[in-house]
């Protein structure tokens, strides 16, 4: 059997980035392989299309551009925001907006994304809503694991009310500092993303 449509497959890989040669930034090993089903827009199409057609034990190595994965880096989406805005009940969680770590946020309507902390400055944050990836070429090389049907259930997995899933993790911002943003108590506690279209940003909880 071949990864298809609707197939269920696992694999183990490695990623490197910029350099095939360079230094490995994910490994996915056996013990814990990536699994999917196949064609239903959970992983990049550009890496689903450089599985279509393998079968266990097969082996791949290939490379994803960033126009292909998760685009290039863009100045726009280095937001400032109030320090205030992350406070929940008044208060901002300890190490929330240490340099570096990553915060699940969402926009005025909802959309989920994920923000880096590069800096704050008195009392403002400049938050990085460009996937960590962003700008990156990919370079994949692993195994397939398994591959076979997938399950009625697995085909049709129960709703979730937060809408969370595997996107680009990106902000459509235009890059100002006048964005209305602050942590709602009833939003999803889910590292989601999404594509904002502008509008508030806030964290979740």
């Amino acid at each position: 059997m071949i990864i298809d449509k609707n197939k269920y497959a696992s694999i183990t890989y490695s990623l490197k980035v910029d350099n095939a040669e360079g230094e490995v930034i994910e490994t996915i090993d056996a013990d814990r392989p990536l699994e999917f089903i196949f064609g239903i827009g959970n992983l990049l199409p550009a890496f689903e299309e450089n599985l279509s057609g393998l079968g266990v034990e097969d082996k791949f190595a290939f490379t994803i551009p960033s126009g292909a994965s998760y685009g290039e880096y863009n100045d726009a989406k280095i937001v400032e925001l109030k320090t205030e805005m992350f406070a929940h009940n008044g208060e901002t969680p300890d190490g929330l907006l240490n340099v570096g770590n990553q915060v699940p946020m969402q926009d005025g309507r909802g959309n989920k994304m994920t923000g880096t902390v590069k800096e704050v400055v008195g009392d403002t944050v400049i938050m990085d809503f460009n996937h960590p990836l962003a700008g990156k070429t990919l370079y994949f090389e692993g195994a397939v694991q398994a591959v076979r049907e997938a399950t009625y259930d697995e085909l049709n997995p129960p709703a979730h009310s937060c809408g969370c899933g595997s996107g680009d993790g990106s902000c459509s911002t235009d890059g100002g500092s006048d964005h209305e943003c602050g942590c709602e108590d009833d939003s999803c506690d889910n590292k989601g993303s999404g594509q904002g279209q502008g509008g508030g940003c806030g964290c979740s909880h």
